[in-house]
């Protein structure tokens, strides 16, 4: 058995990741659920002589000391692999996520039209967030190559590691990997601003240090965008705050609400016709309002902001999105359901919307439970 072969496996059956684990066989991502292949359970040498091979003499030392890694492997002509390698319970485990060599682009992705726009911006702090594996490195990528199409400017990405590879179109672009091209991100944060960026993607936000560098380089004419491991859009305001000790939330809160363009919340869900996964985004665009709620604190208020400035900001929740995608039966009612952080709330406006039809009696035994 051959990595290689696995990873043209994953391709072929139009999978997500590819799974290495002791006792199991290959197991594949696809649609979201972990599918087990027909091969035979790998023994702990199989593991090791699977994944051995693909890492160089450094990577093997750095994975033998710290017990765990990330890197990036790419199979010729077919994508491009970021690899995360550990152990779990003293043997070899690895997990493989697919990232195309084609960038997707936004229309492609079926992202809301706004994402161009706020791609565009001269300056400013954009943010992707959600949960692990619900996409944000693929729109970030879409975003980034957006600019390569339409800018002519600099772009400076800071990776841990390097996932999507950028072809220089009108932008210039310099990617740097942890590990390979710095030591570290605050090393890099320290000098990026002299590097002479218009636009500089932060892989994540992960300290106090990132977050500051982060948004002095949005306040001081910047277009930077990052990403967080948050669930919405008035979450993620508050985690960024809450980073911060309390004598200096003051001070983060205003530059937040100065420097902030937008933030994208999303979520994949499953299609109803099978055919994979689309996108629900929930979206955020700094106005006056948002931006006062921010600098006064008044987070708990920005869902219902976000709510009543479809139209002219063109603003989205969560569920807005679920609706729109149930509505077009892109998802079904359940996978809405299943989807939502505020399901109350979603079963009263898929009631209201569907009131009297054969839906509506669907909602109801939901909303009953």
């Amino acid at each position: 058995m051959v990595l290689d072969e696995l990873l043209q496996m994953l391709v072929e059956r139009r999978a997500s990741d590819l799974h290495l684990k002791v006792g199991r066989p290959p197991l594949l991502r696809i649609a979201g659920k972990i599918v087990p292949t027909e091969l035979e359970r790998l023994t702990p040498d199989d593991t090791k002589n699977l994944i051995y091979p693909i890492m160089n003499t450094y990577q093997i030392q750095k994975f033998e000391e710290n017990w765990e890694i990330d890197f990036s492997y790419g199979l010729q002509e077919l994508a491009r692999f970021r690899v995360n390698i550990f152990f779990q319970r003293g043997v070899v485990g690895a997990v493989l996520r697919m990232i195309p060599y084609n960038i997707p682009t936004l229309d492609e992705l079926g992202l809301p039209a706004i994402l161009k726009d706020l791609s565009l911006k001269g300056q400013g702090l954009i943010l992707v967030t959600g949960p692990t594996g619900c996409g944000k490195s693929t729109t970030l990528a879409a975003m980034i190559n957006h600019v390569n199409a339409n800018r002519e400017c600099h772009i400076i990405t800071i990776e841990d590691p390097i996932e999507f590879v950028y072809r220089d179109n009108r932008s210039e672009i310099n990617q740097r990997e942890l590990g390979s091209d710095t030591k570290s991100f605050s090393e890099a944060l320290r000098h990026i601003l002299r590097q002479d960026p218009d636009v500089i993607l932060l892989g994540e936000m992960r300290d106090i240090e990132t977050i500051s560098t982060a948004v002095t380089a949005a306040e001081t004419g910047h277009l930077v965008f990052s990403t967080l491991h948050t669930n919405d859009a008035t979450q993620s305001v508050d985690r960024i705050i809450d980073s911060f000790p309390s004598h200096q939330q003051q001070q983060i809160r205003m530059q937040l609400s100065l420097s902030l363009q937008g933030i994208i919340s999303q979520k994949l869900v499953r299609r109803a016709d099978g055919k994979g996964r689309s996108s629900a985004v929930e979206v955020l665009i700094n106005s006056p309002t948002i931006k006062k709620m921010i600098e006064e604190g008044n987070t708990s208020q920005i869902h219902k902001a976000i709510e009543s400035s479809v139209t002219y900001y063109r603003m989205q929740t969560l569920n807005q999105a679920l609706v729109k995608l149930v509505e077009g039966k892109v998802i079904t009612l359940e996978e809405a359901l299943r989807s939502t952080n505020n399901p109350d709330e979603l079963k009263l406006n898929l009631k209201g919307i569907y009131s009297g039809s054969s839906l509506d009696r669907g909602v109801s035994q939901y909303y009953e439970t």
